[in-house]
């Protein structure tokens, strides 16, 4: 039996013909020339039925490696964590399922009070006086944070860690270029940001450290010593970091970061091969007004009952063009939820049991690794990520691990040409001692 994928009778079509004054398909498009017109046949299937598309579609949906059916020790941004059941149950509610943009408070501050609560726990986390109700993704709250640097301090040159994500360092120079902003970037020694090449850098024409904290490598890099440099020159301190991590490590308000930004991922967000995930903005109180966006108050209504509005709306639909601090029109509500829920679901001491299992169980997993005879490269203080170096190309041995079920690390050699054969292993605290072993024995022993 054929079934339409949108119902729709030949009655149904002649209504809305004569509803919009045409008689037929081919009048409707009689504006477009003859000769620019397509007369052959498009090289694709033909269309299926509804069930049969289903299958086909499923069939290929089952060929993907994912965390369903593979283990993995891949991170590099994008990481398996646990999610509490309750945030699938929460966000698949039709009222926040379908929201949009809460421009209505009074029927919205269901909507408004969760983004409300994803700043104030933002804000907890980082030690940052105030938090948006989310960006797209880490990689564009980094750019956002080094625009508002430049225009804060009106300054045109970035200094960028070359220990920060790749591709978030590719965005925050693509935001650079249309802006002549000169983005420089500092090389990295022994796993972290080279002080002696900053120190040499830094002078009254910078507007920006950006730094990540813990580092593309899974390095602890030396945020308070960085602090002091460029605020002794004026300049301003930006931290991506990852949430999860703030859980047991220092915050970076309490370092003097004057921006934190980074995605909200770990919580509650699944890894969903790259996206659609939730970025987050913090800063400290006197960059309240320049913050790309938009926030979420609480104020009380004209019965002292208290509600949620947007307000400090930075967005160009809303103000002349020429005092827009951002481009960006929107925000993350759904997966800001998620994070919000997922927080919430975890609390405190969830979240920092959770963080230190994650330092925990990659800790063992270098331990595991060293016994083995593989090489730790730039070992020390890190979170959940590190690195080992193998004797063959990562990718040889990433297929070799993908035909055991096993999604093996990243292959640095893709942004760092000088770490050729290096692995950036993730380790979560979903990982088992059992899976790790086995990642360790099918990696090979170097003893032999």
């Amino acid at each position: 039996m054929q079934h339409r994928y949108l119902p729709m009778t030949e009655k149904d079509k002649q209504e809305m013909l004569e509803a919009i004054g045409v008689s037929s398909i081919d009048e409707l498009f009689s504006d477009i020339p003859e000769q620019v017109r397509f007369k052959g046949e498009y090289n694709i299937k033909k269309a299926k039925s509804e069930s049969a598309l289903m299958k086909e579609l499923s069939q290929l949906a089952a060929k993907n490696a994912d965390l369903k059916s593979h283990v993995s020790f891949l991170g590099a941004g994008v990481y398996d964590h646990y999610i509490p059941v309750i945030v699938d149950h929460v966000i698949s509610r039709s009222e926040f399922y379908t929201a949009y943009t809460p421009y209505q408070p009074e029927i919205s501050q269901g909507e408004l009070q969760a983004i409300f609560e994803f700043q104030t726990m933002i804000c907890e986390l980082t030690g940052m006086d105030v938090a948006n109700s989310s960006m797209y993704d880490g990689g564009t709250a980094l750019a956002e944070a080094a625009m508002l640097s430049a225009a804060h301090t009106k300054r045109k040159k970035i200094l960028l860690s070359s220990t920060v994500h790749p591709e978030s360092r590719e965005v925050v120079k693509t935001y650079a270029k249309g802006q002549n902003i000169e983005v420089v970037e500092i090389p990295y020694k022994d796993g972290v940001t080279n002080l002696e090449v900053l120190k040499k850098l830094i002078n009254e024409e910078v507007a920006a450290v950006i730094v990540q904290y813990p580092n593309f490598f899974g390095r602890i890099e030396p945020v308070k010593e960085m602090e002091a440099l460029i605020h002794d020159q004026k300049g301003m301190l930006v931290v991506s970091s990852n949430p999860l991590a703030l859980g047991v490590f220092t915050p970076p308000g309490a370092l003097g970061a004057d921006i934190v930004v980074g995605d909200a991922q770990p919580f509650g967000i699944p890894t969903a091969f790259g996206g659609p995930h939730c970025g987050y903005f913090a800063v400290t109180k006197k960059l309240m007004r320049k913050v790309p966006g938009r926030l979420v108050g609480q104020t009380t209504d004209e019965e002292g009952r208290r509600g949620f509005v947007l307000t400090l709306q930075a967005r160009e639909q809303h103000i002349r063009r020429d005092k827009a601090t951002s481009n960006i029109c929107s925000n993350q509500a759904l997966n800001a939820l998620a994070a919000s829920v997922a927080m919430t679901a975890l609390g405190k001491k969830g979240i920092k049991d959770m963080a230190l299992q994650n330092i925990q169980k990659a800790h063992y997993a270098k331990q595991v690794l060293k016994k083995h005879g593989f090489e730790i490269v730039f070992d020390g203080y890190g979170f959940n990520e590190f690195i080992v170096k193998l004797d063959e190309p990562v990718k040889k041995v990433n297929e070799r691990l993908l035909k055991k079920g096993i999604i093996g690390g990243y292959d640095l050699s893709r942004d760092y040409p000088e770490l050729k054969n290096h692995m950036l292993v993730a380790v979560t605290e979903l990982r088992t001692k059992e899976e790790i072993d086995t990642f360790v024995t099918e990696l090979g022993d170097r003893h032999e």
